[in-house]
């Protein structure tokens, strides 16, 4: 009986790290533990993205006094952002516009969403709100629209001369989306019931998806002068990304 204790007793006994020659493993798990804690409040910081945001006040300065781009498209863009390691108040940033978002049926719930969607990105760069700096680049390639004055437009329209021949010109706002305007497109759709029932031009908002306007579109009114169409579209077709255009 005495002799099973007295081995109890000594089972647990180990050799001190100066007989054996190594080193003292504590310190090490310690810093092993607090490495493993560091690692995972990262990632976990990550992964709390907020939701899309308005537009930062540094990130709309950038684009409007840097870029050149004009302060209303600026206002109507939204951003997604995640936490950038050159400080607390530092961001990485995507700029993107809602209304082709809304246009492509996208779902945008934060920065990551738009890896998988890279189309939508309009600029991606960094904003640091305590040293008041920001940095953008912007990103894939637009349709490059050239934007027409009225009696090119109204020239347009009078060399419709059939039944049911159209002409579109993308619009920078109306009730319609997408397009490389943003606001869809006008289109002029000779009445094929002309003369014999209503006017001559019907005038339709129409959407955009890529570059053509889709079947479906809001009617805006008629008109029997071409220059009647013709100013109507102007006021809504310009371009409304550059400061001065």
């Amino acid at each position: 009986m005495f002799w099973k204790k007295k081995k109890v007793a000594e089972a647990p006994v180990e050799a001190s790290p100066a007989a054996t020659g190594g080193t003292e493993a504590a310190p090490a798990a310690a810093t092993t533990t607090e490495g493993t804690a560091a690692a995972k409040a990262e990632p976990e910081k990550m992964k709390k993205l907020p939701g899309p945001k308005s537009m930062p006040d540094l990130v709309a300065k950038y684009l409007i006094e840097k870029v050149g781009r004009s302060s209303d498209w600026v206002s109507r863009l939204m951003v997604v952002i995640r936490p950038n390691p050159k400080g607390e108040k530092a961001f990485d940033v995507r700029v993107y516009a809602p209304y082709e978002a809304t246009e492509k049926r996208i779902n945008v719930k934060n920065y990551a969403t738009l890896d998988e969607h890279p189309e939508l990105v309009l600029f991606e760069g960094w904003f640091d709100k305590e040293a008041k700096q920001a940095e953008l680049v912007e990103k894939g390639e637009r349709i490059k629209v050239t934007i027409l004055t009225k009696d090119e437009i109204r020239k347009k329209i009078e060399e419709l001369s059939q039944p049911g021949s159209k002409v579109f010109f993308y619009l920078s706002a109306s009730p319609a989306s997408g397009g490389p305007l943003g606001r869809g497109a006008a289109l002029v759709e000779v009445n094929p019931d002309y003369p014999g029932k209503g006017k001559k031009y019907i005038v339709l908002a129409v959407s955009v998806e890529g570059a053509e306007p889709t079947s479906k579109g809001l009617k805006m009114f008629d008109a029997n002068n071409p220059k009647d169409s013709a100013g109507w579209i102007k006021e809504r077709h310009h371009n409304p990304y550059e400061q001065f255009s």
